[in-house]
């Protein structure tokens, strides 16, 4: 109780000692004012020395009382000293913090880089196949199955499929499901003992969640990025998808082409997704893994009931070679606002997100970030008015923006 009383005079007597005395003082001002006035009252009556007495005896008392209680302050005040760094604690954290590199280790052992050779096309410089395409995918069977996206080995003539694992080997890939409608396909190496991604559930995954892209975007394989689940139903109907039946994935992780068939993780290890389309940075999807679950179920039972017959479950019978995006009201808004190049005139219209290589898209002319507005001089909603004109038209002319201008593109669909 000592300490808080203490603390003005050994503040004031350690500021200055004489204005310690003044404020000292200054509480028996009132009563030195009295007998002043008394005595100007009744100069008459002789002046007495008992008030200066006093006064001096106050200010003797309290100067040395303050004094006791400054050279006592280490007494009366605690001491507070500033918390030590440990540094055996910050030599755990790379052990304790780093879950996004212990996802990586459980999972990128099973991803693959996959590419597209061309048999009637070579390299001038290394008379090797050229390349005309490539993707992702990782293994969900140890003995060499790889599920993947369809349109990363879409079956195209005089091509073949190659498959590089994570220890650098390679091997000649045959393709043996295709479903176009869902984009997903696999591929078989003549390889056992693989390492296996294990598969979680599409289900139950939470918008927040962090999640792991892995893929080879650009050709660079086993590269990781990282991000946030944005939305866990995205309608097929607003990113310009064929199948209807199926709920995306949308995702803020990085994804770009190459990483197209690639898994997208969860912090368990988990597959929960395959990396489909990139939009825009922050904008990217992913087929749930629970729908790709049904796919495997179906074609292993397609190849029990045939062998080790191909099969390829398709309803389209013919062939452009783009990924689509619808432009909804909300969505053209936002891509006006983050990118340059897109008219603020444009109302509707489906935005390219890829062109894959050597398809009729490709040499019609049509390239990665066009927006068609008219399909055959009809006005273009949705990706389901191009769908319906590939399937009624032979010939598709467009009409196209491409940075602030306006193209007319003719593109021929071939039958698959």
């Amino acid at each position: 109780m000592a300490a808080p009383w203490s603390r003005l005079p050994w503040n004031v007597f350690k500021k200055n000692q004489l204005q310690c005395k003044q404020v000292l003082i200054f509480p028996f001002a009132n009563r030195f004012s009295q007998y002043k006035f008394f005595f100007t009252k009744h100069q008459d009556r002789p002046t007495s020395n008992d008030t200066i007495k006093h006064v001096l005896t106050y200010t003797a008392f309290f100067s040395g009382l303050s004094y006791i209680l400054y050279k006592w302050k280490n007494d009366f005040m605690p001491t507070v000293h500033a918390k030590s760094i440990n540094l055996t604690d910050i030599n755990h954290n790379r052990d304790k913090y780093n879950f996004i590199a212990d996802v990586v280790e459980i999972s990128a052992p099973s991803v693959v880089y996959i590419e597209i050779k061309d048999n009637k096309r070579f390299d001038y410089f290394t008379g090797k196949p050229i390349s005309v395409s490539n993707g992702s995918g990782f293994i969900v069977q140890s003995d060499g199955l790889i599920l993947t996206n369809a349109h990363v080995v879409v079956n195209k003539p005089n091509t073949i499929v190659k498959v590089r694992l994570q220890d650098g080997n390679t091997y000649t890939g045959n393709v043996e499901d295709v479903d176009m409608h869902s984009d997903l396909a696999t591929v078989r190496i003549n390889k056992t003992n693989l390492p296996v991604m294990r598969l979680g559930n599409s289900s139950n995954i939470r918008p927040g969640e962090f999640v792991v892209a892995i893929g080879s975007p650009l050709a660079l394989s086993n590269t990781i990025t990282s991000g946030v689940i944005s939305s866990v139903n995205r309608a097929s109907e607003e990113l310009g998808l064929y199948n209807k039946q199926m709920g995306y994935i949308q995702t803020d992780a990085a994804i770009t082409f190459g990483n197209s068939g690639g898994p997208l993780v969860n912090l368990n290890g988990e597959a929960i997704g395959i990396n489909a389309m990139r939009v825009t940075a922050g904008i990217s999807f992913a087929i749930p893994i629970d729908h790709a679950k049904e796919f495997l179920k179906k074609a292993e039972m397609r190849r029990k009931n045939r062998g080790a017959q191909h099969t390829v479950d398709t309803s389209k019978n013919r062939y452009m070679g783009v990924t689509m995006l619808s432009l909804t009201p909300n969505l053209l808004f936002e891509l006006q606002q983050r990118l340059e190049g897109i008219p603020q005139s444009i109302r509707h219209g489906v935005l390219i997100c890829k062109v894959i290589v050597g398809s009729p898209a490709h040499i019609g002319g049509l390239q990665p970030g066009d927006i068609i507005t008219h399909v055959n001089d009809e006005t273009v909603t949705s990706a389901l008015n191009i769908y319906k004109a590939i399937e009624s038209a032979k010939i598709l002319k467009l009409t196209v923006v491409r940075q602030m201008q306006v193209l007319h593109l003719a593109i021929e669909p071939e039958d698959m």
